[in-house]
């Protein structure tokens, strides 16, 4: 692995560590409700993104963005699915929902395939068909440990998949979209920091020192992450990006049940660990496309004009 490769995964690794992690920050604000966190979180996204983008040069490409009526549709159904997205998040961590977030994300890549074979019209081979029915089978053991189907595991699972699905088709690289796209929401944001300052039981009423500084860096908690990935993406080969990214379901998993002690039964893990499998049968087929395509010889004839 080259020198560009090996700073990718660094930053590939660092990345999605934060973004586990961070459970634990939000954790800390538990006590305030999740519109009013995500109220927070978006104005102060903005303000975090607008400088990133101004430092980067890229105040032109958003605003280029914005004002285009197609891009900015593509950006405001963009914008829509990650407040389902963010709000489902938040609203499971601060109520003791861990283990449910870690399914979700767990569940997102599987659905992502899912979306490729039903609306991209992608092929469904065996192995993504066994990915499949082990998914269903995880569904049906979950359903029965918990009494109900895990929904806000779907929700958060299939809002950040059709998320992915919204992107490829914003012209806009994956910061500048997201600026585009939390700005997109920022009147409303700002009406809710507002009403949140002012309402009974609000931010206003019990925030203390500490949760003003911890409410000030969500936009940083949004836009570090973030920041690395973009630098990673292009460097690491998404073979390896996707198994890294799993790191986040997995510290999830992790703090839900070792440091929340949220309920692990063993029909919960045998559910975990059906979906788990069929991340792994997935993983296998990609890694091993990959090696074929990169050892067929090169037929192709060069020529000179």
């Amino acid at each position: 692995m080259d020198s560009r490769s090996s700073s990718g995964v660094r930053s590939a690794v660092i990345a999605y560590a934060m973004w586990g992690s961070f459970t634990a920050f939000w954790k800390l604000l538990n006590e305030f409700s999740a519109v009013d966190l995500i109220g927070w979180r978006v104005v102060a996204a903005v303000v975090a993104l607008w400088v990133l983008a101004a430092s980067r040069g890229h105040l032109s490409n958003v605003m280029t963005g914005m004002q285009d009526p197609k891009v900015r549709r593509f950006l405001l159904l963009a914008a829509g699915l990650l407040v389902v997205n963010w709000s489902t998040y938040v609203g499971a961590i601060i109520s003791g929902r861990v283990l449910e977030t870690a399914l979700g994300y767990f569940l997102a890549p599987l659905i992502t395939m899912a979306i490729g074979v039903t609306i991209l019209g992608e092929r469904l081979t065996p192995m993504r068909m066994l990915a499949i029915a082990l998914v269903i089978t995880s569904i049906a053991i979950l359903t029965i440990s918990y009494g109900a189907v895990p929904w806000l595991s779907f929700a958060l699972g299939g809002s950040f998949a059709f998320y992915g699905l919204v992107k490829r088709r914003v012209p806009l690289g994956p910061i500048d979209s997201l600026t585009g796209e939390v700005t997109m929401l920022l009147p409303i944001a700002v009406g809710v920091v507002i009403v949140s300052l002012f309402r009974s039981g609000g931010v206003g009423e019990i925030a203390s020192g500490v949760h003003w500084v911890l409410l000030g860096v969500t936009g940083l908690v949004t836009a570090a992450p973030l920041l690395l990935f973009a630098h990673a993406a292009p460097r690491v080969p998404f073979t390896l990006l996707g198994p890294i990214g799993w790191m986040v379901p997995i510290i999830n998993f992790l703090l839900g049940w070792l440091a929340y002690n949220e309920a692990m039964t063993p029909a919960r893990f045998v559910g975990f660990a059906t979906v788990w499998l069929a991340l792994v049968a997935v993983a296998v087929e990609t890694v091993v496309k990959a090696r074929g395509q990169r050892s067929q010889p090169d037929h192709s004839v060069a020529v000179t004009r």
